[in-house]
C-alpha cells in the first residue's frame, strides 16, 4: 500500500510559561484514537529557567534538539547533555522527578514528544536512552540520507529499546531527490517537517517547514510504504515518527497518564507522599 496525506497541521507559535518561552503544539493532547500511541508533541523555544523539577508516570518522552544544547539531570542521579541533533529517550514508567535546562546563556529549540506506554508496562522501571545522532546508523541512497534513531529505514537498524514498537527517522532529501520508507501496516505515522520543501505521499502533496503531515492507515496484515521528494531547488529535511497504536484507554492528567482515573489519583497520592524522591541539587 502506498500512503497518502490525510492530513496537515501548521498551529501557531503561542507564547508560553515566561516572556522569553514561546511555544507550539504540534500534536494536540486528548484525541487519542488518532493520534495512538503518540500523546502530544510540543516544539518549545526556551532559556534556563523556564521549566522546574517536575513529575512522570507512565510515558516515555522523546526529546529531539533541534537547535542549541540541553541539560538534564533526575532524582536518581541521572545526568547528561542532548546536543543539537541528539535524542533524549526517557522511561518514566513507575515515575521520576527530573529537570531539563539549556545550557547557561542558551536558548533550545526542541521537540518533544509523548509516547504512552501499554498497560502492562505502566509500571516499567525507568530508564534514559541518550541517542547521539553521530553514533546512530545511517541509510544512504542517491541524494537522501535517513537518520535511524529508532525502529529501521533499508537495512539500518537502531538498537533503541522500545517498550511500544516506534518507527523515529530523521530523513533529509537532496533538491530534486525522493526516498521511499517501508511501514508496519498498522502503524500510525507523521511527519514533522523541519526543513525546506516537497512532496509526500503517493497524492504528491506538497508540504513544508512547520508542518505535522499525518499519514493514511493502512491494515494490519498490509505491507505500506509512504515516498518523500524534494522541490527541484530546496533541501527537504523532515522527522518522520510512526509507532503501533495500544487501542487502550488513555486517562491523562498534568504530568501522569495511566489507564483509570484511581490510577492516576494514585499516582498523585504517590508524588505528595514523596514516593518519587527529592529534587537533587542543580548543576
Amino acid at each position: 500500500m502506498q500512503r497518502k496525506v490525510a492530513r496537515i497541521d501548521d498551529p501557531p507559535v503561542q507564547p508560553g510559561m515566561s516572556a522569553q518561552h514561546r511555544v507550539r503544539e504540534l500534536v494536540p493532547s486528548g484525541n487519542w484514537d488518532a493520534t495512538d500511541p503518540f500523546l502530544l508533541l510540543m516544539e518549545d523555544w526556551f532559556p534556563r529557567g523556564v521549566f522546574d523539577w517536575h513529575p512522570h508516570r507512565g510515558i516515555e518522552t522523546v526529546t529531539y534538539v533541534i537547535d542549541g544544547v540541553l541539560e538534564h539531570q533526575d532524582n536518581a542521579g541521572h545526568s547528561g547533555t542532548v546536543r543539537t541533533g541528539d535524542v533524549q529517550w526517557m522511561t518514566a514508567g513507575s515515575g521520576l522527578l527530573h529537570l531539563e535546562q539549556p545550557a547557561a546563556g542558551v536558548t533550545v529549540h526542541s521537540l518533544q514528544l509523548w509516547v504512552n506506554l501499554p498497560a502492562a508496562d505502566k509500571m516499567a522501571e525507568p530508564r534514559y536512552q541518550d541517542l547521539v545522532a553521530a553514533d546512530l546508523p545511517v541509510r544512504r541512497e542517491p541524494g537522501a540520507t535517513v537518520r535511524v534513531y529508532s525502529g529501521a529505514s533499508g537495512q539500518a537498524v537502531a538498537s533503541t529499546k522500545n517498550h511500544v514498537p516506534v518507527t523515529m527517522l530523521e530523513v533529509r532529501v537532496e533538491p530534486g531527490a525522493r526516498i521511499s520508507q517501508d511501514l508496519p501496516g498498522d502503524f500510525n505515522a507523521f511527519f514533522v517537517v523541519l526543513e525546506g520543501e516537497g512532496r509526500v505521499g503517493s497524492d504528491a502533496t506538497l508540504v513544508g517547514a512547520g508542518q505535522a503531515v499525518w499519514l493514511t492507515r493502512a491494515s494490519e496484515h498490509d505491507k505500506s510504504e509512504v515516498e518523500l521528494a524534494a522541490s527541484s531547488d530546496k533541501i527537504l529535511r523532515a522527522l518522520l515518527f510512526a509507532g503501533r497504536p495500544l487501542h487502550e484507554p488513555v486517562v491523562a492528567r498534568g504530568p501522569f497518564v495511566m489507564n483509570t482515573v484511581q490510577q492516576i489519583r494514585q499516582a498523585y497520592a504517590d508524588y505528595q507522599a514523596g514516593q518519587f524522591g527529592v529534587p537533587q541539587t542543580v548543576r
